[in-house]
């Protein structure tokens, strides 16, 4: 599994993330609560992360 690019939605307590490859088929899929979210991006290799522009977004952001 190559994740070039992760989507995430970022929400109150559970978030969804959404990876894909270089040909843009889904590679992951998975929602993962709060306090697992860092946890869960520190697992996958280095690539393109893409959240919401909210309010919320920017303390995710830094």
């Amino acid at each position: 599994m190559t994740i070039v690019f992760m989507g995430i939605d970022l929400a109150k307590n559970v978030f969804q993330l959404h990876g894909v490859d270089a040909g843009g088929n889904a590679v992951l899929k998975k929602r993962v609560r709060r306090e697992g979210l860092l946890a869960e991006l520190a697992a996958v290799p280095a690539c393109w992360i893409g959240i919401e522009a909210c309010t919320g977004a920017f303390w995710w952001q830094r």
